[in-house]
């Protein structure tokens, strides 16, 4: 089981590093001929940093739109994102002061994940014309992130493992030398999820996450009356006419 496990992580950690890659790069070559960004929009560049820095951390624009979305979407992403910042324990040593702080506060934000969640999964089965547009990859996502929050908070709250031996395994991991995993089925089931999350993210639409900023709508800045607006493959054929 080691090795497999080992074997496992090392192969999701190239799909999502390589594929993660290659999806930003492509993103960045697609050309935008138009300037459309969402108006009223900033009219200087670090306006438009700024729009970027309200709808990466507070998501503007969902909470203009739907306050019971925008409550359960942002409820769900600062869970994870302490979470996964709670996580950095297992792979650094010693183990900085930052995360060494957020340690009780990413333990508590697991519920806060979990409960958005199913809010979310919930808003899927509840509100038909979601129901109606929600395709099985929709569902299985979402039962893939609440299963990976399940199996964690019950292995800190129910069935406890050996966090010491993990982190070895982990550290051990970023040395090429595998060190034992302890025997527990509940361990091996988050960490299946995990390795799997991984591996599917960089073809799912979790993509969001680095697509954002290069969204024309949010990234563009409000002058087309100024500046004259042309992709490099239109300029081109201009130059050539």
């Amino acid at each position: 089981m080691n090795l497999l496990f080992a074997i496992l992580f090392y192969a999701a950690t190239l799909v999502l590093v390589g594929g993660v890659a290659y999806r930003i790069y492509d993103y960045a070559r697609t050309p935008a001929p138009l300037s459309i960004p969402t108006t009223p929009a900033p009219t200087t560049g670090s306006g438009v940093a700024l729009r970027l820095f309200r709808e990466v951390v507070f998501f503007e624009s969902l909470f203009k739109s739907n306050l019971w979305i925008w409550a359960l979407g942002w409820l769900f992403h600062v869970g994870l994102a302490l979470v996964l910042l709670r996580h950095l324990r297992y792979f650094t040593e010693p183990v900085n002061f930052v995360i060494a702080f957020i340690q009780p506060f990413g333990m508590y934000a697991g519920f806060a994940m979990a409960a958005g969640l199913a809010g979310l999964w919930a808003r899927r089965f509840l509100v038909e014309r979601i129901r109606y547009i929600s395709t099985p990859s929709d569902h299985l996502m979402l039962a893939l992130l609440l299963g990976i929050a399940a199996t964690g908070l019950l292995m800190k709250f129910v069935m406890h493992t050996d966090i010491v031996a993990v982190k070895m395994f982990f550290l051990g991991l970023m040395s090429f030398e595998v060190n034992p995993l302890p025997a527990h089925p509940g361990l091996y089931l988050h960490l299946l999820m995990v390795a799997l999350l991984m591996i599917i993210f960089p073809v799912s639409k979790l993509l969001h996450a680095p697509g954002v900023f290069f969204s024309p709508t949010r990234n563009q800045v409000d002058n087309p009356r100024e500046t004259r607006r042309l992709a490099p493959w239109a300029a081109a054929l201009e130059r050539k006419a």
